[in-house]
């Protein structure tokens, strides 16, 4: 059985990120952050999704999520404020943004959702690589001797598994979110 995914919770208002954590706790190992410094102390690569409140005193949710990226870390995050969100967010690196106040069933869906993002992250990241060996070998030798190689196959057979294991991640995503994402590019009017 592999371990339960970890999120961590970064929210200055100490009863609501007890809650979050209160809801997510069954599923999830769940870290607690009450300020962005808190975050930063904590953050590893264990983290496999991020919910970071926007609007903090010290360090803000803008700053944090900087910081983790120019660190390395690259698990998804959902920004999550009672501020109306402005043109602005559309450079920031984060995955998903929710207004406060949030219900449980959205909290739940939101850390679902950045958890199949992570896995199909990784899984394209695979598809990718075993692309370009396979474009290599197909580029650079005898189609007799791929034919003959267990090595060739097993990449083929590898990348063909992935492919399928990343439809079945995107049929799993939310219909409204990929609709957006994979739509035609519209012009601005």
């Amino acid at each position: 059985m592999s371990p339960a995914p970890t999120v961590l919770l970064v929210e200055d208002e100490e009863g609501l990120a007890d809650l979050y954590a209160l809801w997510l706790g069954d599923e999830y190992g769940v870290r607690t952050a009450y300020s962005g410094e808190e975050a930063l102390d904590i953050i590893d690569a264990d983290v496999d999704a991020m919910l970071l409140d926007r609007r903090m005193p010290g360090l803000s949710g803008d700053e944090v999520l900087t910081e983790i990226r120019e660190r390395g870390y690259n698990c998804p995050v959902a920004m999550v404020s009672a501020v109306t969100p402005d043109f602005e967010i559309a450079e920031m690196p984060f995955d998903a943004y929710l207004r406060k106040p949030i219900e449980r069933d959205q909290l739940q869906e939101a850390i679902d959702q950045l958890l199949l993002l992570a896995e199909y992250d990784d899984q394209q990241r695979e598809a990718f690589a075993l692309a370009q060996k396979k474009a290599t070998l197909e580029a650079e030798t005898a189609s007799e001797d791929r034919d003959s190689s267990t090595e060739y196959a097993e990449l083929t057979s590898r990348l063909d598994d992935i492919r399928d294991t990343s439809r079945q991640t995107i049929s799993e995503m939310d219909p409204d979110t990929l609709t957006v994402a994979f739509s035609e590019r519209s012009d601005p009017q």
